[in-house]
Order: C-alpha cells, then structure tokens, then sequence
C-alpha cells in the first residue's frame, strides 16, 4: 500500500496545485547554488563504479525538502543511499503560482561519475509531471 502511495504521491500533489481555482502556470523550484551535498560511496568509487539514482523530492513553500523517495534505482543501494541522504540537505527556491510559493513534488536525477568529480552532481530538478 505505501508503494502506491509512493507512486501516486507526485499526481495528486499535482492535481491539488491544479484545483486550486487559479489558471496561473507554476513554476518548478530550482536547487540553490552551494557545495554538493551528494557524497560519492567510497567502496563504489574505489571500485570505479558510477551510476544514477532517480529521486522524488517534496519542496516545501519554505524551499526545505521534507520528503525523498527512489523513484528509480541506480541497482546499487549505495547510490540510492546517497542520493536519498544528499537530497535531505539540499536547499531550493521555492515553486511559485503567480506571487505564491507552493509546495510541490520534483524529479531529481543524482548521477555519480568519475569523470570530472568526485562528488554527484544534482541537475535541475524536473517539473511535477515529470516533463
């Protein structure tokens, strides 16, 4: 049952901020600028594996991330650890509908390379429909 409360979560957040009786597009919150909290396992990195983690996020009005789930798996735990627990410390600009902050559910990929860093990278977070 909470795996399709998990599923369904991003939707009905989605249809919540659509039924609000305004017509006014809402823009997606976007993480704030600093140092990476997303830290690289080390067993995995000694190992020279890299991989992605797909994320679901809760942005609270406030911009403070209140929920994180694994909406697709890296097929390592320690990356979906990481990345569940890097999540929890980003900061955002909070979602806007019109001149109100909202909050909202946003896709978050965490991809852990060895290319240039040694720590993942957060991208843009995805709109709450996933587009």
């Amino acid at each position: 049952m909470q795996g399709l409360i998990r599923r369904l979560a991003p939707w009905l957040a989605a249809a919540l901020v659509a039924c609000n009786g305004t017509e006014e597009p809402v823009e997606n919150p976007t993480p704030m600028p600093g140092e990476s909290p997303f830290e690289y396992p080390l067993e995995l990195w000694d190992q020279r594996i890299e991989g992605e983690t797909m994320l679901m996020v809760h942005v609270t009005e406030l911009g403070r991330v209140d929920s994180v789930y694994v909406l697709e798996t890296s097929g390592f735990g320690e990356f979906d650890s990481a990345a569940v627990a890097g999540a929890r410390r980003l900061q955002f600009s909070a979602a806007r509908q019109g001149d109100r902050r909202v909050a909202m559910w946003t896709k978050v990929p965490v991809r852990f390379a060895l290319d240039s860093t040694a720590d993942a990278q957060a991208q843009t977070p995805v709109g709450r429909d996933g587009s």
